[in-house]
């Protein structure tokens, strides 16, 4: 059978998010730490978009558990990365 245009590779979600997660990581370690974080939880909330829209066979590694069991993961601690990230404003770690 021949490869068809239409369905995309198995790896392509997990790629992306794993790309938008280093592009974070880099920035937590260059001291960017709050830009980093916010990206990070970002990849995860594009893992659960991308958990959503794609088909299970298509999910690759983004299918760990049960659809529902891996969206509110991965919603939920993107959201609470990105909401953390967004209102710690003192300390040390502050540029």
């Amino acid at each position: 059978m021949p490869w068809d245009r239409s369905r995309l590779p198995a790896f392509v979600p997990a790629v992306l998010v794993a790309v938008i997660a280093l592009v974070g990581l880099g920035l937590v370690l260059t001291q960017h730490w709050r830009r980093g974080a916010v990206l990070l939880g970002a990849a995860l909330l594009v893992a659960a978009a991308l958990r959503v829209a794609v088909p299970a066979e298509r999910a690759g590694l983004l299918a760990i558990r049960g659809k529902v069991v891996d969206v509110l993961c991965y919603s939920g601690f993107g959201v609470a990365m990105v909401l953390l990230a967004a209102t710690i404003t003192r300390g040390s770690l502050t540029p």
